[in-house]
């Protein structure tokens, strides 16, 4: 049974620093897709970050090009979202997002593209 699970929210102060775990298990090879997304109260779901752990290809949205890193640990499955120089607008409940790489071999930001999501974690960036 295939299994998303993030871990590292909370709160911040503007300028501040989090750093996002997601760990995915159950699936039957290691060529996947792992995102991040997030929403915040009144606000659509939106991507943040995306990368392929066969390429190691990774992309950001514009808001985040420069002060998130998202990296993997192929042997634990694990994907992090590093978040620095964090803004009030990044408030917003963070998901994880995994699924198989597909036949085309890419990733995309694209929500319906993954089956398999976490329950989120909440961040706060407020002084």
């Amino acid at each position: 049974q295939v299994q998303v699970v993030e871990s590292g929210g909370g709160s911040v102060q503007p300028g501040g620093s989090l750093r996002l775990s997601c760990a995915a298990s159950g699936f039957r090879h290691n060529h996947l897709c792992m995102a991040w997304f997030r929403q915040a109260p009144g606000k659509e779901r939106e991507e943040v970050a995306w990368i392929n752990s066969d390429t190691e290809s990774a992309e950001y949205v514009d808001s985040a090009k420069g002060r998130f890193t998202i990296s993997q640990d192929n042997a634990k499955n694990t994907v992090y979202l590093e978040m620095t120089r964090m803004e009030p607008e990044d408030t917003a409940m963070y998901y994880c997002a995994a699924d198989e790489v597909g036949s085309g071999g890419g990733c995309y930001p694209v929500p319906d593209d993954y089956r398999y999501w976490g329950q989120g974690t909440q961040v706060t960036v407020s002084s």
